[in-house]
């Protein structure tokens, strides 16, 4: 199992100048209330604190939590927005430089402008996502390849994993992949292990089943747009595969909690029970396990929210994700976790204030059956 690993916990000077001196994910973590009737706001970090990610004692505490639950690696949120720019880019950088901790890890390119859309202004450009073509190409490819090389990088029968967020918005993605194995091939690499993460939901695309990913090696869907359409009507495809409705009034419950001002609310239980119907049986098609939603400390009353998340649901649903995968050869029994931290958007698996280390022993029992719990890593000083 890989962890989507946020690094958007220490302070940088963009944020200072889009949001206020000091800002962090933990801002907006802090900020969040209860925004109807049982509302589990704020959502509050326990062991690890409102930690800074710049601190290397967090970096190996949470490589300890993780490693001790099963999980086998963090793949890392990595920031390219072409012509060498990047962001949050600290905490790996120095994975890199000091080699702790001493953890597998893996890429995911976050290949989307940043816009104000979560603070009402979706139209506010923050910093645009460009692709100016080969030559930087070549330069981002150049800036991984240490990383790519670092033994501790997660490989598929050698090759390193490249996972890319949003594949449709490359403007030619057969083209990108083709450049950067033949880029790897002359760096002496056996190739690289491509993972498509799938997230174009409309009514005349198949996630899975289409030209956008067919260049890829391997396919995973993103959650929580997997489980449900979060845009408003007619933006993306209704929710195919889970929240059928049984009456009209299903609805007209959400027009109202709409009209209301409250996000909309789904049921997580429906998300358990309905997961990866739609995916297809090939070994190239991987789960990614969703650990909850709740982006309203980011997005208010125009988030979403996937009510009663526990860890005994977390568990059923990685088990049905292990089962999908148990017949893959061994270095494609690869499923993906989101997240190990991200907050802001509810989807975490570490220690919290509500459930302790839950989700953790929820995921250990289901990776390492029959072990024992282990003794909690020494507090941090």
């Amino acid at each position: 199992m890989l962890a989507f690993y946020l690094p958007q916990f220490h302070p940088i000077p963009e944020n200072d100048a889009w949001w206020g001196a000091g800002f962090t994910e933990w801002t907006n973590v802090a900020k969040a209330t209860p925004l109807f009737p049982g509302h589990a706001q704020p959502k509050l970090p326990a062991d690890l604190g409102f930690y800074d990610l710049r601190v290397p004692e967090v970096r190996q505490r949470q490589a300890a939590l993780a490693r001790a639950a099963g999980i086998e690696g963090f793949c890392y949120w990595h920031y390219w927005f072409g012509n060498g720019r990047r962001i949050l880019e600290r905490p790996f950088a120095e994975v890199m430089q000091t080699g702790q901790p001493d953890f597998p890890f893996c890429l995911a390119w976050a290949n989307q402008s940043w816009t104000g859309i979560w603070h009402g202004n979706p139209k506010s450009v923050l910093m645009e996502q460009a692709y100016p073509g080969p030559e930087d190409e070549k330069a981002h490819f150049d800036w991984c390849l240490p990383a790519f090389r670092d033994p501790r990088h997660v490989t598929v029968e050698g090759k390193p994993l490249f996972a890319i967020f949003a594949p449709h918005d490359l403007p030619d993605a057969a083209a990108f992949i083709r450049h950067w194995r033949r880029l790897a091939e002359q760096a002496g690499l056996p190739g690289l292990y491509f993972v498509a993460i799938s997230n174009r939901y409309a009514p005349d695309i198949d996630p899975y089943r289409n030209p956008l990913v067919a260049p890829f090696d391997a396919v995973t869907q993103l959650a929580p747009q997997d489980f449900i359409d979060s845009l408003p009507a007619g933006k993306l495809a209704r929710a195919r595969r889970i929240l059928q409705p049984q009456s009209a009034g299903y609805f007209a419950r959400k027009l109202l909690q709409r009209r209301q001002g409250q996000p909309r609310r789904f049921d997580f239980r429906e998300v358990v029970e309905q997961a990866f119907a739609g995916m297809p049986e090939e070994r190239r098609f991987l789960p990614c396990v969703l650990t909850g939603w709740d982006n309203t400390p980011r997005s208010g009353p125009r988030g979403v929210v996937y009510e009663g998340s526990t860890p005994a649901m977390v568990g059923s649903l990685l088990g049905k994700a292990v089962r999908r995968v148990a017949d893959h050869p061994p270095a494609e029994r690869i499923v993906f976790l989101k997240a190990w931290n991200e907050w802001a958007e509810g989807n975490y698996v570490e220690p919290d204030a509500a459930w302790g280390h839950g989700f953790l022993d929820a995921i250990r029992a289901e990776l390492l059956p029959g072990s024992e719990v282990p003794p909690p890593p020494p507090r941090l000083s």
